[in-house]
Order: structure tokens, then C-alpha cells, then sequence
């Protein structure tokens, strides 16, 4: 094969817009400190083989991998320690322990403090030791335990519907659920921030997928307005609590658009449970609204409910179809009985205890107006466990990440793509077992390490 073939052609243009982009990256995050060799940046690049084409079988070569290498590369040359992955030793609640060190927590779902409650222990323990850690097989092949149809009902009721479906993973719930359901004929439109998982099942659907600006019910409604006529099925989907911004939609105005534009309305309670309204039941009890104003819930066990595991609620065809059909609950192992057991008593604990979710929004609520009144931006967070704070980029997210874990705090940044670059930022989690002598500190330390990196 000639240089001249169009095909090395491509690969060699390839080639040089790789080095452009690796060089463009280097010198736009340190010009002075980010230069390193051709070889060493090399190594990003594809590696050729004897017929001068890239090797398609090397792992290294993978897209990818080569972003992943070249972050890498700017963190070390930023000398910016790896915030992600650091070993915990213990529950992780309003504090936590890592490398013999506690620290003020903010990095935990743990919401309602029940992780460590002696009544959902216990009940973990119980089922251990009647059914052992797990049930071997899906529920299809395997059969029932009586704990995760008792967990099921449990969570039916929590939204006032006829039946749910419990998975073993949140996010599979979602891709499998939107999968199953709907195909190429159908519409899938949703929030612009919402979960990866939903973007995830609307591509294997085959559906239309559409998105419409952030809680923007108005464009919602324009947006079915001019196009639900093109398509047989339509879904909106929403998330009860945003977990990047801390806010809620409008749900009555959403109910309200789904009835007249004939659509169905998927809700995803994953973080809204335990955390809206007085009791805990997400966002239709913050709303007033019964549980069938809203055709699909979903909701996960990992937060509030202190365990592993997805789940969709509905009324009883919806379930019937999913557990009979749908791939993530066919051909998946079911739940555990040992986090079934845990679930169920933390959703029974938190319904006994009002108290608890109480104390979580005056935490919030206090948290909040501390760093506001020192000039920290919160974005539109409706102080309801989730606070972030916008640093305006990745870098700067990272080093005051990295400034506060030294101050003995332990909070996230969360990064580009997840985020827009201009809306970098730190997220705080806020547990209701947090003492306001906490929440008073890391106030402190928080505004004291923005001003000195000049965030503030």
C-alpha cells in the first residue's frame, strides 16, 4: 500500500488532528508547565502497525482511553492529586474515615443518617442468615423470597400505586425500563439535565430522543405542541430532585401538559425520596399529588434507603409487563435478601421518624444561607440535601476540592463533560446527621479557601 492510498491518507490526518488537540490541551491548561516531550505525549497517540495502520486490538489506542490519558497527563503536570477513588474505612455518614483520618462527610446519599440504624442492621442480619447473601439466580428461574415482594408492595404504597419492580441496579433500571418499552414509533423527551441513564435506555429504545431546557415546562409544551402528532407514544421524564443542580420541577404543570398532549410521565425519585416532602415520599407528596398522576416512578435503593438496587412503580400491568419482558429483570440475578431486608427497614424507619427528614432541610437550609451570605454561588439550589457550589471551571473545582480534604473535609468536584466547564463545581451532600457546629465550619473553611484561590 502508497502513502498515496486514501486510507493511510486518514489515518495519518487522523494522526496529526490527535497531536493538534493533545498539544491544544496541554497548552491551554499551563503553557509553562504542561510541556513534556514528543515521546511521552506520543504515547496518546495510535500506534501503527507493520503496514503502517493503527493497531485496532490495543486497548491503549481506544478513544476512550486517550482522553482518560490525557487528563491524566494535565493533572500531573498541574501537580493535582486524583480527588476520585479514596479508600474508605466505615460507614460513611456525617463523617467518614480515610487513611486513619476522619472527616466532615459530604460525599454520602446517606441522607436520613439510617445506614448504621440498629433496626436496618438487624434486619440485614436476619436475612443473612435465612436466605444467605444472595439468591443464586434470577427471580424467573430461581423464585421469590418473601422479603423482595414485601420490599415491592412497600414501595408501591410509598407512592400510592398498585405494584413496583425492584432491580438490582439503579441505573439498569432506567436503560432497561425505557428499552423494553419503547421503539422507533415512540418519543422519548426529557429534562436537559437529566440522568445518563435515561439518555442511555432512550438510545437503546430506537425512540426519538428530545430535550427541552432545564425545569422549562413552557418550552415543554411548545416542544409536544408542534410535534406529538409525528409519533405513537410519548414520554416525558423528569427527575423528582436533580442531583447536579438541587432543584425540582414543576410537577403539577407537568401532569398538567402530559393529560393534554395524551402523554405518558416517568418520574425518577432517585434522590427526591426522603428528601421532599414531610414524610419522605418524594416530590408527589411535596405537591399534594396522588401516585397516579404519574403513570411510571422509579426510584433507587442507594440513598435514602441505605442499599443497592433500582425499582419502577406503577400500576400493575406496567409491572407485569417488565417483569415478564423486560431484560435488565429477566435474565439479571434478582436482589439480594440481604439488601431487600436492608431497603425495606430503612423505608419503614423513615416513615416512623418524620423527624429526620425535617432536620435534613433545616441543615440544607442553613448550609446554604451560610455560604450564600459569603458570596459563594449555589446556583438554583432549592436547598432540599444537594448544595453546589459553582467554582466556574474543572481546575479550580479540583484544587478547592483538594484545599478542603487537607482542612479535614470531604467533598467531590464534579467535573467537564458532566458538567458544562463554565459550571464546574463542588456538591455537598447534606446528611440530617450533621451537627450545625459541622455545618458552621465547613462554611468557614469553605469561603476562607475560595478567597485564597481566588474564587471569591
Amino acid at each position: 500500500m502508497t502513502t498515496d492510498a486514501p486510507e493511510v491518507k486518514a489515518a495519518m490526518s487522523a494522526r496529526e488532528r490527535k497531536l493538534q488537540m493533545r498539544q491544544q490541551v496541554l497548552e491551554s491548561a499551563n503553557a509553562s508547565r504542561m510541556r513534556r516531550s514528543f515521546e511521552e505525549v506520543n504515547l496518546a497517540l495510535p500506534a501503527q502497525n507493520a503496514g503502517g495502520e493503527p493497531d485496532p486490538t490495543d486497548f491503549s489506542q481506544f478513544p476512550a482511553y486517550q482522553n482518560y490519558l490525557l487528563t491524566r497527563l494535565a493533572a500531573e503536570q498541574l501537580e493535582i492529586d486524583n480527588p476520585f477513588f479514596k479508600s474508605h474505612d466505615g460507614a460513611a455518614s456525617d463523617t467518614t474515615l480515610i487513611d486513619g483520618q476522619q472527616y466532615i462527610n459530604f460525599s454520602s446519599y446517606n441522607y436520613l443518617g439510617l445506614n448504621q440504624h440498629p433496626d436496618v442492621t438487624a434486619a440485614a442480619r436476619s436475612a443473612i442468615e435465612r436466605y444467605g447473601v444472595s439468591c443464586s439466580a434470577s427471580r424467573l428461574v430461581s423464585g421469590e423470597r418473601q422479603v423482595q415482594r414485601d420490599l415491592e408492595q412497600a414501595l408501591a404504597d410509598l407512592h400510592g400505586v398498585q405494584d413496583a419492580c425492584v432491580f438490582v441496579s439503579g441505573h439498569a433500571t432506567n436503560v432497561t425500563t425505557l428499552g423494553y418499552l419503547f421503539g422507533p414509533a415512540d418519543l422519548i423527551i426529557h429534562d436537559a439535565l437529566i440522568h445518563n441513564s435515561v439518555i442511555e435506555g432512550a438510545k437503546l429504545s430506537g425512540a426519538t430522543r428530545l430535550s427541552f431546557k432545564h425545569n422549562d415546562w413552557q418550552e415543554l409544551d411548545t416542544m409536544l405542541q408542534q410535534r406529538r402528532q409525528n409519533f405513537h407514544r410519548v414520554v416525558i421524564v423528569v427527575e423528582g430532585l436533580y442531583s447536579m443542580e438541587g432543584d425540582f420541577p414543576d410537577l403539577p404543570a407537568i401532569v398538567d401538559i402530559k393529560r393534554r398532549h395524551q402523554a405518558l410521565l416517568m418520574v425518577d425519585e432517585a434522590h427526591s425520596i426522603g428528601v421532599l416532602g414531610a414524610n419522605g415520599r418524594g416530590i408527589a407528596e411535596h405537591f399534594d399529588l396522588a401516585g397516579s398522576d404519574v403513570d411510571i416512578w422509579m426510584g433507587t435503593l442507594s440513598k435514602t434507603l441505605c442499599s443497592s438496587g433500582g425499582y419502577i412503580a406503577g400500576r400493575a400491568e406496567l409491572i407485569d409487563m417488565l417483569k415478564s419482558g423486560a431484560p435488565g429483570f429477566l435474565y439479571s440475578v434478582g436482589i439480594a435478601p440481604v439488601l431487600a431486608a436492608a431497603a425495606l427497614a430503612a423505608l419503614r424507619q423513615m416513615l416512623l421518624e418524620p423527624q429526620r427528614v425535617a432536620k435534613l432541610r433545616k441543615n440544607t437550609a442553613l448550609f446554604e444561607q451560610l455560604i450564600r451570605d459569603q458570596g459563594v454561588d449555589t446556583g438554583g439550589t432549592a436547598a432540599c440535601a444537594i448544595v453546589p457550589v459553582i467554582t466556574g471551571g474543572s481546575v479550580p473545582a479540583v484544587r478547592l476540592a483538594e484545599k478542603l480534604f487537607k482542612e479535614g473535609i470531604n467533598v467531590q468536584p464534579i467535573l467537564h463533560p458532566a458538567v458544562e466547564e463554565r459550571l464546574a463545581r463542588l456538591r455537598f451532600f447534606i446528611c440530617s446527621s450533621h451537627s450545625e457546629h459541622q455545618l458552621r465550619q465547613t462554611a468557614d473553611k469553605l469561603a476562607g479557601a475560595m478567597r485564597s484561590l481566588a474564587l471569591l
